[in-house]
């Protein structure tokens, strides 16, 4: 079957199956068909407020089916969907919709934005609009999604693939028809491209509306789960479960468990590949960018342990040193990617430059090594970038907030090892007048989301950066640790 456009390909599936669940939500059930009607009505409202084709509109929804229905609309209008966190602070959003300039903001107060047109959580439309299919059009960008980027600005990562796709044909090794279970935040892209991929490949769509070790196992039995999107966190907590609780729960019906977001320690991976089998567990890295990323099943990993995997879809991978020069296998240098298609085909930056190889390879800043047969293994974070619970925090965009507040003089924001998150945020703030932590939480709390605030703070009195503005974080991260390894050993 030829490709559809996204809200076409839905119109075809509530046409093959109009009562066949497509999302479940917190108990709440939704058909193809009433997901269709929905969507078409919630278009055309948006549509009375200025949404056109080609515009961003802006999704501050929380986890849930009107998150879905909503999108789904954009899309029907051949518009494209600009996701972010729903408890995002006000003053990050307004930045973000500064330099997105959304046609339309779902998610917030009416009047928040002057004369930008809005709709709060849980608009209803008028019931006379019709919910009859609406033209076909075809989204020129599927997504865009948002990046505080390395900067601490904003940025947004433009999808230049359209949105359209072949509802017979199911991808990233889900099933034709099958269930698929998004315990993440679906402003992030992985969790967002997994729900739609089922979604429009006539799945059914489980959705938490936050991450919870007992109930997503309890999710998994009760709706046949047969497809899960994890982080290491999520995997880690679940198997830090007591064994009997872990053994409570019906698992048969999973065929796949992908595990991204973050490199996964290895003796997590063993003991995922020992309790559901090597076959079931699975591995990728990459980023929103898709320039390019790799994919490993347990089978292989355990002949190649610490592996991420090989390039996927013809794409190319290449790890170079500081020199330009390509590393042998088992050197470690920079990973570099290439599209499938060639330099500059599968994004472009809004807030922010390219930064690219003269011949077009890109790199996303991490460290890594080949082995002899062309698996990629990872080694560290070329950049500062903080990943802390499958989520990338820049510390850049915290130090800014932090070096807000009057009493802060300048301050430094390092991930420390953490056995739950793989990374916590610790800040370092230099304030003569000595500020209490609690301030600190206080005012971050005004200016950043939940999951970037620091888990730990440390106060001091002489100034981080040098007389020049630079500020050695790897230095700072590395006394730190030293430190605590003393601490423990003592």
């Amino acid at each position: 079957m030829p490709k559809m456009s996204y809200g076409r390909a839905m119109t075809w599936l509530a046409e093959q199956e109009p009562d066949r669940v497509a999302v479940v939500y917190e108990g709440e059930q939704r058909t193809r068909a009433a997901l269709e009607r929905r969507a078409n009505r919630l278009a055309r409202a948006y549509q009375h407020l200025g949404v056109v084709e080609g515009a961003l509109v802006t999704v501050a929804l929380p986890n849930g089916i009107e998150f879905l229905e909503a999108c789904l609309a954009i899309w029907k209008l051949g518009a494209t969907p600009q996701p972010v966190s729903a408890r995002l602070p006000e003053i990050e959003r307004n930045a973000i919709i500064e330099l997105a300039d959304p046609a339309l903001v779902v998610g917030v107060d009416r009047g928040s934005y002057g004369l930008r047109h809005t709709v709060p959580v849980g608009h209803v439309p008028d019931s006379q609009i019709s919910d009859a299919p609406l033209p076909d059009v075809v989204p020129r960008h599927a997504r865009a999604m948002t990046s505080g980027g390395s900067t601490g600005r904003p940025k947004l990562i433009i999808d230049l693939s359209p949105g359209e796709v072949d509802p017979t044909k199911p991808e990233n090794g889900m099933q034709l028809g099958g269930t698929t279970l998004v315990p993440g935040p679906l402003y992030h892209a992985g969790p967002f491209i997994t729900a739609y991929q089922c979604l429009l490949s006539g799945g059914t769509v489980v959705v938490m509306p936050r991450f919870d070790a007992q109930q997503a196992l309890g999710l998994i039995e009760q709706h046949r789960v047969d497809w899960v999107l994890f982080v290491p966190t999520m995997m880690q907590r679940i198997w830090r479960l007591p064994e009997d609780e872990r053994s409570e729960y019906d698992l048969s019906s999973i065929r796949r468990v992908m595990c991204t977001g973050a490199p996964s320690p290895a003796w997590l991976k063993r003991a995922w590949i020992g309790w559901l089998g090597p076959e079931k567990i699975w591995e990728a890295y990459g980023g929103s960018e898709r320039i390019a990323g790799t994919v490993i099943s347990g089978t292989e990993w355990l002949e190649h342990p610490g592996s991420v995997g090989k390039p996927t879809a013809d794409r190319r991978l290449r790890v170079l040193d500081a020199d330009g020069n390509e590393c042998p296998p088992g050197q470690v240098g920079e990973i570099f990617m290439l599209p499938a298609k060639g330099p500059g085909t599968t994004y472009r930056y809004l807030g922010a430059e390219t930064q690219a190889t003269d011949d077009g390879w890109e790199s996303l800043g991490d460290l890594g090594w080949l082995d002899e047969d062309g698996y990629l293994f990872m080694a560290d974070r070329k950049t500062d970038m903080i990943v802390s619970g499958g989520v990338n925090v820049y510390p850049a965009e915290v130090e800014a907030a932090l070096d807000a507040h009057p009493d802060v003089r300048s301050s430094a924001v390092i991930g420390l090892p953490d056995d739950d998150l793989g990374q916590r945020i610790h800040a370092i703030v230099d304030s003569p007048a000595g500020i209490l932590e609690e301030e600190l939480y206080f005012h971050l709390a005004k200016h950043l989301a939940r999951y970037k605030i620091p888990r730990s703070y440390e106060i001091v009195k002489e100034p981080l950066r040098d007389d020049a503005g630079k500020l050695r974080r790897s230095a700072l991260r590395e006394a730190r640790i030293e430190a605590m390894a003393q601490k423990s050993g003592s």
